[in-house]
């Protein structure tokens, strides 16, 4: 079987359990070197990588290979719109930033990605 890719796309923050959930019991039925995670946060989502208990469990399917993106322009929004103010820097490390949301998921449904939305 061929490395599965997917990317999970969570844009509000009431789907983050949903999220985890799937990713955690996706890692454990195919295994950790069989899939590739990508999971992409915008809109209000992006509260989450402040959220300690959300964190502890994002970082351990980050150590399992699953990688965890932030929407530069939902940062800014969030901020403008004084919801939450987030610093890049303050972000936890295993979080990648990116400069837009919506060029990521089309990046990678084009690289193959199957999409998933919780």
């Amino acid at each position: 079987m061929s490395k599965l890719k997917v990317l999970f796309h969570v844009n509000e923050n009431d789907r983050w359990n949903v999220a985890l959930g799937n990713i955690t019991n996706l890692i454990k039925d195919v295994g950790e070197g069989n899939v590739d995670v990508v999971v992409l946060a915008n809109g209000p989502s992006v509260a989450a990588y402040t959220d300690a208990e959300k964190i502890e469990i994002m970082k351990g399917l980050s150590e399992k290979g699953a990688r965890f993106l932030a929407c530069r322009n939902s940062l800014k929004k969030m901020c403008a719109d004084n919801v939450i103010c987030i610093n890049e820097e303050n972000l936890p490390s295993f979080v990648i930033v990116v400069p837009a949301g919506i060029t990521e998921i089309i990046k990678r449904q084009h690289e193959g990605y199957a999409y998933v939305k919780p």
